[in-house]
């Protein structure tokens, strides 16, 4: 019988699977740190190698979603970890969220894309915007996983300008009648509870809570992706859904209450990217030590000196820039723009230093063996989405200037 074959990555005599997990910190970031924050990172950080990296490139090459990963996610304390105790969520600060987000997507960004959802964009709303009997109802199951929330606001013919949606409702004396539909929904196929933004009769845009099981709700799922292959995204779609009255958020008003909610989900992912990063950097870092070419480690040539000594300087801005942007957010003064520039900036960063890790490791970066291709491909939709990279630079330049330029 003939002996199989070893894969390419096992042929060259190096692999990822035992490596210990380190993290960059060329300024001593962790000196800025209080001891419960290394707590939660330490502890995401651990349930992200048990948990995550043993699976996700299986997954990710079969296109499928570890749906066993939301309950564990709830019991870890990784929905809602901002909002307070009293409706299940952690009570944490904008730091400890940071940092939670940094090490999910260090597994997957898609990973992080599951827990950003469910938190800044289901829980936070309904937190913020909602009533009392909706933070009862909604967000202790929604903290323990036991609910799966998705985020309607996204439309086929309106991504970057969402205040154009079609979607709308209209009053009845004994409920809304929903129409319209929504596109790139992260959760959608899965999801028990989806916060939908509609136009009412007025034009105002207002949020609703639309559950599983009323009639006229769809949620077809979105196939042949290349990215965030581990993630599952659908669409929404309402047929003349009938929605209880007391399912509107009532402190909702316009395109700023959807806009708030992403600037909670944009913070996060300026934090995760900084974590694909550190992950690519460490791939790339320790394949260099080890491969060898003309009699020595790559490591040892000029050129992938540079290549390391570039990624490590673009973690280390992007980790200060998140750090302060963090204190800004516990503070309550971080605004629409900073949180844009750090988006922006640190994904664009991320995808720089994914590209000059395929690079170090030549052939091999492209195999599911190393995670530097999927963690590739996953950041051409981060970059893009809750915000384009062009989107987040026009808002820069609105601040900047005062003149909108998208408008």
């Amino acid at each position: 019988m003939q002996a199989q074959q070893p894969t390419p990555a096992r042929a060259s005599g190096i692999t990822r699977t035992a490596a210990p997990v380190e993290s960059p910190d060329f300024y001593e970031i962790d000196d800025l740190l209080q001891p419960e924050h290394k707590l939660v990172r330490a502890s995401i950080r651990d349930f992200v190698q048990r948990e995550i990296t043993p699976i996700i490139e299986e997954q990710a090459q079969r296109a499928e979603f570890p749906a066993q990963i939301v309950q564990k996610f709830g019991q870890i304390g990784a929905f809602g970890p901002t909002i307070p105790s009293e409706y299940g969520g952690g009570g944490l600060d904008y730091i400890s969220y940071g940092l939670m987000m940094q090490e999910i997507e260090r597994g997957d960004s898609g990973m992080r894309s599951t827990v950003s959802v469910q938190s800044s964009l289901v829980m936070y709303p309904i937190w913020a915007f909602g009533t009392e009997a909706q933070k009862q109802k909604y967000l202790p199951r929604l903290a323990t996983g036991e609910l799966v929330g998705c985020f309607g606001l996204t439309e086929a013919n309106h991504g970057s300008n969402p205040g154009g949606m079609e979607t709308s409702f209209v009053e009845t004396s004994s409920c809304y009648i929903l129409n319209g539909s929504k596109m790139w929904i992260t959760n959608a196929p899965i999801a028990d509870v989806a916060v939908v933004w509609a136009k009412n009769e007025l034009g105002k845009i207002r949020g609703l809570i639309v559950e599983r099981g009323m009639e006229g709700l769809s949620t077809p799922e979105i196939h042949n992706k290349w990215s965030l292959r581990a993630s599952i995204t659908g669409e929404l779609v309402f047929e003349d859904i009938r929605v209880p009255k007391e399912n509107l958020l009532p402190d909702t008003n316009g395109l700023k209450s959807p806009l708030q909610c992403l600037d909670q989900a944009r913070f996060g992912i300026a934090w995760g990217a900084v974590g694909v990063a550190m992950d690519c950097y460490e791939t790339a870092r320790r394949y260099a030590l080890e491969r060898i070419q003309f009699s020595k480690p790559i490591a040892a040539f000029q050129l992938v000196q540079k290549k390391l000594a570039e990624m490590l300087t673009d973690i280390t801005k992007a980790q200060l820039i998140c750090w302060r942007l963090g204190m800004l957010k516990n503070d309550n003064r971080a605004t629409t723009a900073q949180i844009s520039l750090a988006k922006r900036d640190n994904v664009a960063m991320a995808l720089r230093v994914a590209r000059e890790a395929r690079q170090i490791l030549g052939g091999m970066g492209i195999v599911g063996d190393f995670p530097i291709m999927r963690h590739l491909m996953n950041l051409e939709s981060v970059v893009t989405y809750e915000g384009t990279h062009d989107i987040h630079l026009l808002i820069l330049g609105a601040e900047i200037t005062g003149i909108p330029a998208f408008k």
